[in-house]
């Protein structure tokens, strides 16, 4: 029972992300990314902070502390740095899918970081989600905005920060606990994602702000950040890693169905045969231990 409500948090999370990526559509056209980050980080953690305090979680140990605001400024600023100007130049359906490139990229990179093994069956998993991205990508050109790519490549350089952190904070949570050390490293991005706001008036564009503007807003802060990153770390306390990776793939499908309801963004073929792609390719690759745990076990009983 704890797993199956590990694996449906983190399915709930990746929705509401791409849920998130519909609403920062929605906002990047009238506020740049560093103010939508400020924004989205900065009431996550307002609402993260007293749900810590009232856990009593363990905080990061004094020597973790510089470690933990270091993995902050790379997942909780420049990732939605890059996350948010990817959403000039693509649509929300490309960036989710884009981002969904996460599991493979933390497959390739904990390879290359010794943090795990890329074997034969990895390396399958990563060439057909990685045809299943380029599927749906490159035979969406036609009705892709001008200068799409550019987004494209912006969201995998954030799934990239994304994996990093992922990989890098895996040791240091383990001597605290998720929902503290996301809440110190949130607040260390967010601080800097505000002051940079500050000085480079970011912020302006707020004093026209309408009901519809402040309402994505505090969802992206709400729910795009509170609650979808409390449902991660609740997923990684109850289930592994790669079954909390792997339900990242629902993230186009909610990013797809909010551009469309809301922005009027158009959906295709292609990027549902991308989706299944990605996702059958994640599949053969992160069931590659229980593969190996069945024939471990086999040989043990011969």
């Amino acid at each position: 029972m704890t797993e199956i409500s590990g694996v449906l948090a983190a399915v709930l999370s990746s929705g509401l992300g791409g849920t998130s990526i519909g609403a920062t559509r929605y906002l990047v056209s009238m506020l740049d990314p560093l103010a939508i980050g400020s924004f989205r980080f900065g009431i996550g953690f307002l609402l993260l902070l007293p749900l810590t305090l009232l856990r009593g979680d363990r905080w990061p140990g004094r020597g973790d502390r510089v470690a933990a605001i270091g993995l902050g400024l790379l997942f909780f600023a420049l990732f939605p740095i890059l996350f948010n100007a990817s959403l000039i130049f693509t649509t929300a359906a490309r960036g989710a899918l884009g981002l969904s490139t996460l599991p493979l990229l933390s497959l390739v990179m904990g390879a290359a970081l010794g943090a795990e093994s890329l074997t034969c069956r990895k390396s399958i998993g990563v060439v057909i989600a990685t045809f299943g991205v380029a599927l749906a990508l490159l035979f969406d050109l036609a009705s892709a905005p001008s200068g799409a790519w550019r987004g494209d490549l912006l969201m995998i350089a954030a799934a990239a920060c994304m994996a990093l952190y992922g990989i890098w904070s895996k040791p240091l949570i383990r001597r605290s606990s998720p929902i503290a050390f996301t809440t110190m490293s949130m607040a260390a991005g967010a601080t800097c994602l505000i002051l940079l706001s500050y000085v480079r008036s970011s912020f302006v564009p707020v004093t026209g702000f309408g009901t519809p503007q402040w309402l994505a807003a505090l969802y992206l802060g709400a729910f795009g950040a509170a609650l979808t990153f409390y449902l991660w770390a609740f997923a990684l306390e109850r289930t592994t890693p790669t079954r909390v990776a792997i339900s990242v793939t629902v993230n186009p499908i909610t990013a797809s169905l909010v551009g469309a309801y809301l922005l009027h963004e158009p959906l295709s073929w292609n990027l549902a045969a991308g989706i299944v792609a990605v996702f059958v390719g994640i599949w053969i690759a992160t069931t590659d231990q229980r593969a190996q745990a069945v024939s471990a076990s086999v040989s043990n009983q011969a």
